[in-house]
């Protein structure tokens, strides 16, 4: 193969292959009798293994070290190696396509792409323009992916369809310029935390510290997008699932 033949089979440009030689990454093939370079299979494989750890985000210097390493190797296992590459590449590329499907499903809009479990417990709501009901759509957006989220979405099911759940982001919105001793706050977080699932629970990693509301980096910037009448609430509400949690964890 010619250098453009092999930099097009690979996925390369010729000027990547180029340098690549220039700084000794790949071997220089030999050359026909017209003075063209002349790569086997061995060079597109090496090649392709270039290309994809740099697409993996190594350095020049890690992949050289990485493909000394497979040069004493036997080319079958380096080409099993890089098809095991394509098929995670492959199983990427699809849960990507059932994202963009179930976006595709549902009203386009500016979001980015969610998870199918989000995307579930997102159908199920009920319509609202309440504005902290927005905002929490956009907090699980932000769990998205976590360890334990997908589980974690699937709890909420319940509530998400419980038409009640309404009332309460409306009794929140309530409080966007009240002050943080109004006295509709501590009712309303028993309300919230007696409305989470104990499905919820479950899903929970197990030794959530009861003080997590302040103990969280996470937890503190969370309250900090809320009014601070509404941020009480939603501090009291974590407070009191974390006691629940613990408490059936005893």
């Amino acid at each position: 193969m010619r250098i453009g033949e092999i930099a097009a089979l690979v996925g390369v440009t010729s000027r990547a292959i180029r340098h690549y030689h220039h700084i000794g990454l790949l071997p220089e093939p030999g050359r026909l009798t017209n003075g063209y370079r002349a790569y086997s299979v061995r060079h597109a494989v090496l090649l392709a293994r270039i290309r994809r750890l740099t697409e993996l985000g190594l350095g020049l210097d890690e992949v050289r070290d990485v493909v000394a390493d497979d040069a004493g190797r036997e080319l079958v296992e380096v080409l099993g190696e890089l098809d095991a590459d394509l098929a995670r590449q492959e199983e990427e590329i699809g849960e990507r396509r059932r994202r963009l499907a179930l976006l595709m499903a549902g009203p386009v809009n500016g979001r980015r792409p969610v998870s199918p479990a989000l995307a579930e417990l997102l159908g199920a709501t009920p319509a609202t323009d309440s504005p902290t009901a927005t905002k929490d759509r956009e907090h699980l957006a932000l769990l998205d992916g976590a360890e334990g989220a997908d589980e974690i979405f699937g709890a909420l099911r319940p509530m998400a369809e419980d038409p009640s759940v309404l009332e309460l982001y409306e009794r929140l919105d309530a409080l966007a310029t009240a002050s943080p001793d109004d006295p509709r706050i501590a009712p309303l977080a028993a309300d919230m935390v007696a409305a989470v699932p104990a499905g919820v629970l479950d899903a929970i990693p197990s030794g959530l510290p009861s003080d997590l509301p302040s103990g969280s980096g996470f937890a503190e910037a969370l309250l900090a997008d809320y009014a601070p009448a509404q941020a009480e609430v939603v501090r009291r509400m974590m407070a009191g699932v974390a006691a629940r949690l613990n408490g059936a964890a005893r």
